[in-house]
């Protein structure tokens, strides 16, 4: 069994400045097939956008997704974890935070994330949702 997140997180994730345009992401999101890339200000951290907040904050409003930046649109109040930390503290995070994902940073600048489905596949391989999350994407 893994001990840290180093060991099962995603490493080197999708990574935008924040005043990048939300179509960009949204177009990183579709050709990389994951719905969340992380918001960084100067190189550190700032936020997290998923698909979810795409679609809730930006296309329900009408806005133009050409010109609008992903700090418009992102989650700015960001729990991040290091490598180091035990995955038995991001679940903990996750429960207490009722999140889905979280990055993971080293002097605040991202290197990975780590999501509720890769710590299924890692703690109960044969749940429903370890079998989805280790399933081929639907193209």
């Amino acid at each position: 069994m893994p001990d840290t997140l180093a060991d099962v997180m995603t490493r080197d994730p999708i990574v935008f400045e924040a005043s990048s345009p939300v179509a960009e992401a949204a177009r990183a999101m579709r050709d990389n097939d994951t719905g969340d890339v992380l918001v960084a200000d100067g190189g550190t951290l700032c936020g997290i956008v998923t698909d979810r907040d795409i679609v809730v904050r930006a296309v329900a409003e009408e806005a133009d997704l050409s010109t609008l930046p992903l700090s418009d649109v992102c989650t700015s109040d960001v729990t991040a974890l290091s490598p180091d930390d035990s995955v038995e503290q991001a679940i903990q995070v996750m429960r207490e935070q009722d999140v889905r994902r979280l990055p993971v940073v080293e002097d605040g600048r991202p290197v990975g994330i780590v999501t509720l489905g890769d710590l299924a596949v890692e703690q109960d391989p044969g749940s429903v949702l370890s079998d989805i999350s280790a399933a081929s994407p639907n193209n």
